[in-house]
């Protein structure tokens, strides 16, 4: 057993109110081990100290736990399934649709999914929830600037009508932007809003215990509208999906299909 480390998610968890506990500890502890070894500490005593009296070195802590690699359209033939198939049928239910990214990163999720609704809806009705727990990437993401490398998957229709190309960045589109609102917010610890057609949140639970992760679905499930869709990533297939009252539209598409038959907590 791993005093320091155990201390260390003590005194976290005290201070920012994130339990690292429900993280995978071999990833975690790996990923954060090599964190405090570039800055020069020699155990997570001394680094907790650090992080105490450095913004600087807690941002770049927040950023090596939240792993920001994110990209427009990861996954682009999962996207098409979204556009093609689930969007449509969500939009003959309803007109208008409440959306959620849960873990939105650097905003890629959020804008990618206000580009594809715009297919569909004028921008006017477009509004997108993007979540995510580190306050950097937020603040990155509502600039709206972006590399080469975050549009390769993007088709050059949506690049030439929704970025401006300045020097070696490219400059989301005003219109996009003003469709998505940023909040900072915990996943694990905090309590969501509810009546959502659409979550997304993908490649994010593959980090977290099976303990968390069930937590985390019974949360979405409660979280979601009737025959509302739970979008995941593709490593992060659920296979008891009717314990949470869903089930399967497509492979990572669950919708659901009982109102809370269980008492779920949120």
């Amino acid at each position: 057993m791993d005093l320091d480390y155990i201390q260390f998610m003590k005194q976290i968890k005290q201070k920012i109110g994130i339990d690292l506990s429900l993280y995978k500890e071999a990833q975690m502890k790996r990923r954060l081990t090599s964190l405090y070894r570039k800055n020069g500490f020699a155990s997570f005593k001394e680094f907790f100290v650090g992080i105490e009296g450095d913004s600087q070195l807690m941002d770049e802590f927040l950023d090596k736990m939240t792993i920001n690699v994110t990209e427009f359209y990861r996954n682009r033939s999962r996207w098409d399934v979204l556009e093609n198939k689930i969007l449509p049928r969500l939009l003959k239910e309803k007109t208008k649709l409440k959306i959620w990214s849960a873990a939105s990163s650097t905003g890629e999720e959020p804008y990618t999914i206000s580009m594809i609704l715009s297919r569909y809806l004028p921008l006017s009705q477009i509004s997108i929830l993007a979540t995510d727990i580190d306050e950097q990437a937020l603040a990155m993401a509502k600039t709206g600037i972006y590399s080469e490398r975050s549009l390769v998957e993007m088709p050059e229709t949506m690049k030439k009508k929704y970025f401006r190309h300045e020097g070696s960045f490219y400059k989301i589109s005003e219109d996009i932007k003003q469709t998505v609102k940023f909040r900072k917010l915990n996943l694990l610890a905090d309590q969501f809003d509810s009546g959502f057609d659409l979550i997304i949140c993908r490649n994010v639970l593959i980090y977290f215990t099976e303990e968390a992760k069930d937590s985390l679905y019974k949360k979405f499930s409660t979280a979601l509208s009737h025959r509302g869709v739970l979008f995941v990533g593709s490593t992060e297939q659920i296979f008891n999906p009717s314990q949470y009252d869903i089930e399967v539209e497509d492979t990572f598409f669950y919708r659901k299909e009982k109102i809370d038959s269980r008492n779920f907590e949120a």
